[in-house]
Parts: structure tokens; sequence; C-alpha cells
């Protein structure tokens, strides 16, 4: 895959990724919250570590600070939408959301360094 496709689905995935977490989660969900968290984080740092591979230290900082300012996003358009439309359009900031983001990173880059180091073909 050349460099410019791999920015552009780059760019495709953050846009979904940005609209994912700032809509409100179905009820269903609430219970798996953080697990969700965690999950999503563990594979994009997956998906990341794959098209990118010799930049995961800098994709799991810019994971990690990508999560901490969606957080932020929310609690700011929460603000927002209750001087719009009277309501919360979903949760607050919360650290342990944050927490759990880190968790995913952490054993994402995890998993891609065990496959690096026993499973990737040596050039």
């Amino acid at each position: 895959m050349s460099l410019s496709n791999k920015y552009l689905l780059l760019t495709c995935f953050a846009f979904l990724t940005i609209v994912g977490f700032m809509i409100r989660l179905p009820s269903v969900f609430s219970h798996f919250d953080k697990e969700l968290h965690a999950l999503f984080y563990l594979c994009a740092s997956l998906v990341l570590t794959i098209m990118f591979p010799n930049r995961w230290i800098l994709i799991g900082i810019c994971l990690l600070f990508f999560g901490i300012l969606i957080e932020f996003a929310q609690a700011f358009s929460n603000k927002i939408s209750i001087r719009l439309i009277g309501k919360r359009i979903h949760g607050n900031f919360d650290i342990t959301d944050v927490k759990y983001n880190l968790i995913g990173i952490v054993v994402g880059l995890l998993v891609f360094m065990v496959y690096r180091l026993f499973f990737a073909q040596k050039s």
C-alpha cells in the first residue's frame, strides 16, 4: 500500500472515530463502556502499528493524547448541547475512560511487539 493511500485510510479512520466517540452509545452498551474503550484502543494500536510498524512509540503517544482530547471534547460538547437543545448528548469527561484507553494501547503495542519479535520475517 502506498504512503498516500495509508494517510487517506488514516484520515478516514480518524474521522469515523471522532464521529463515533462524539455520539452517545445505545444504552445496551452502557455496562460495557470501559471494555469497549480498551477494545477500541487495542484494535486501533494494532491497525496503526501494522500500517506504520516503525512508528509504534509515536502511535502509542498519539493514541493516548487522542483519547484524552476526545474526553475533553465530549465534556465541551455537552456544555454546548445543553445551551442549544437543553440536554446532554453523551457522558462527561471520565478519567477511567482514559485509563482503559491506555490499557488498550499498551496491550495492543505489546501484542504487536510479540508478533514482531517472534513471527515477523526478518529482512
